[in-house]
């Protein structure tokens, strides 16, 4: 058996280098040293980068051949005859010094504190709803808010030592040797995490149908859709198997689940929970929050993985606080204005039990104080799916091409992760799934054709729709709306077509409330607001930026009048 052990002592940078040995992996000392770090500068043009003796290193990047160069001439429009290519290649050859240089630096990779073993993947008989993706038993501190409470993180969340496969072939068999920074702080906190929930096929999905280890089955009925793309953690909060799970959130993939399954869970104003650690789509809608049976339980522990993770994300302010999110859950919302968006109900897909119920229950929230009144964002339905549609452009440079990251940003760039990916994509490519393809093909004609004009102003316009959502603040604390129209939709039979794959797990149907917020970067939250022919149907509670604190209030009011 391999067993895994980290160490704990840490001193200096919160930073470690990382090994693996055939009997343990274990967390390495060396920190990381710029003042006394030797670059080797005056010995680039003679090809050596280091200070040992003429001995044979393995070349880290291989010089580029005249063909290929060539190739890459071709695609920019260059005409460069062959002797010109030789000049550029000698060129070349020299600048891959630097290269090689770098490849020999040990790059500094975020701390791994406590202990672990791999796990296991579990039997069918003990994952009858498909929910768990990998089983582990790993304990945090023996105090802190979080002590006793147990944990599922999403699999596009990195635990060191357990396998990531996103859901995908893409990745299968990637295993990280970083955690996460909300992992450490979970950990940190006195969390136990219980395993690895599964997710949408590359997170490519707002249904949960699509992930290669098999459809995740709703647990209020096994035969629907338990919503994606964080669908295992939703069934096993429903499910009743762990406390608390992590979700990620790139177009609504938190609030759909949680919809569908009945239980709580919060997309987070735009950078205030770090992503570090894990697999991005597109950096500007990116977002990881925590999910749970009870708002509570969502605030407590926002307050403990929300915060600046000192520069290591560029989604987040440096100027961050985080308030005791559990403190002002009060039940008394005197003072609070709750406004209930006209466009947010009643669009061509919307049944009407679910608009019905939803406005019900928002009324109910006067009895502790609220005014609830009728307004209006005339953005937010279609044009805003619109936007979100043309700015998901850039889930082809990250995701795709840029295999996973993408550049441009200061950070931590996880390159193992980034490795398994690339590799993936080059050796297979055809396993990608069917709404990866689509993804490809559409957006790499869009930008072959036209560059990346639609995505620019797709941007542009992304904050006309801030700007709309701000006004509607003025006003009113919050904003209530369905979180999706309808109610959980039956899982597909296995005769499913390529394009109602795609139509299925990319639908506007799902996604027209949810989406806006991820282009807006405004906190939103999914609560079950009841039961319609014994389904859950959501109710989503939306609030200024930063103001989660608002949101979470709200919620957790309307939490006590539903159940009282």
């Amino acid at each position: 058996m391999i067993r895994l052990t980290f160490c704990f002592a840490v001193r200096g940078p919160r930073f470690l280098s990382y090994r693996q040995s055939s009997d343990h992996l274990s967390s390495v000392g060396r920190h990381l040293s710029i003042g006394k770090t030797q670059f080797f500068f005056n010995r680039m043009q003679s090809g050596d980068a280091s200070a040992a003796s003429g001995l044979y290193t393995p070349p880290a990047v291989c010089t580029p051949s005249l063909q290929q160069l060539s190739q890459s001439a071709a695609r920019f429009n260059l005409d460069i005859d062959e002797a010109e290519l030789k000049q550029y290649q000698d060129v070349i050859k020299e600048a891959l010094v630097s290269y090689q240089r770098v490849d020999q630096m040990t790059e500094p990779i975020p701390v791994v504190k406590w202990p672990r073993t791999p796990g296991w993947r579990p039997e069918p008989e003990d994952n009858p709803h498909n929910a768990w993706y990998w089983r582990t038993e790993i304990t945090g501190a023996s105090t802190g808010k979080l002590h006793g409470k147990t944990v599922a993180m999403k699999d596009t969340v990195a635990v060191a030592g357990v396998p990531m496969m996103c859901g995908s072939h893409i990745m299968e068999g990637y295993v990280p040797e970083y955690d996460a920074t909300i992992v450490t702080r979970i950990l940190d906190a006195g969390g136990t995490i219980k395993g690895k929930s599964v997710c949408e096929d590359l997170c490519l999905s707002g249904d949960s149908f699509t992930s290669v280890t098999g459809p995740v089955l709703n647990a209020h009925d096994r035969t629907r859709s338990a919503g994606g793309s964080s669908s295992g953690s939703a069934t096993l909060l429903a499910l009743e198997q762990v406390d608390m799970a992590t979700g990620g959130d790139q177009g609504g993939s938190i609030r759909i689940p949680a919809a569908w399954s009945g239980v709580v869970g919060l997309k987070p104003t735009y950078g205030l929970v770090p992503y570090t650690g894990c697999v991005p789509l597109e950096i500007t809608l990116d977002h990881v929050g925590p999910m749970a049976r009870t708002v509570h339980d969502v605030a407590l522990m926002l307050e403990v993985i929300a915060g600046y993770d000192n520069g290591l994300d560029p989604r987040q302010p440096a100027n961050l606080t985080v308030p005791e999110y559990t403190t002002q859950l009060t039940g008394n919302l005197s003072g609070i204005r709750v406004g209930l968006l006209k466009e947010g109900f009643g669009n061509e897909w919307a049944e009407a039990d679910v608009d019905e119920l939803v406005r019900a229950q928002a009324h109910r929230l006067t009895s502790a104080g609220a005014v609830v009144e009728d307004m209006s964002v005339p953005l937010h339905y279609p044009d805003a799916s619109h936007i979100y549609n043309v700015i998901n452009e850039g889930c082809l440079e990250t995701g795709i091409k840029g295999n996973g990251l993408g550049v441009g940003w200061k950070g931590f760039y996880p390159t193992s992760m980034l490795d398994a990916i690339a590799k993936g994509y080059r050796t297979r490519a055809n396993d990608m799934p069917p709404t990866g393809k689509f993804t490809y093909l559409l957006y790499d004609c869009i930008t072959t054709n036209y560059g990346t004009r639609f995505y620019a102003k797709g941007q542009n316009l992304s904050r006309l729709l801030t700007q709309a959502y701000n006004q509607a603040f003025s006003s009113h604390d919050v904003i209530i709306m369905p979180t999706i129209p309808f109610k959980a939709t039956k899982l597909p039979n296995k005769d499913i077509s390529i394009s109602e794959i795609c139509r299925t797990a990319l639908s506007f149907r799902q996604m027209s409330n949810v989406c806006p917020t991820n282009l807006t970067g405004h906190p939103a939250i999914s609560i079950n607001a009841g039961f319609s022919h014994g389904l859950p149907v959501g109710m989503m509670i939306v609030g200024r930026h930063f103001d989660d604190a608002t949101v979470l209030k709200v919620a957790h009011a309307f939490e006590k009048i539903r159940d009282s």
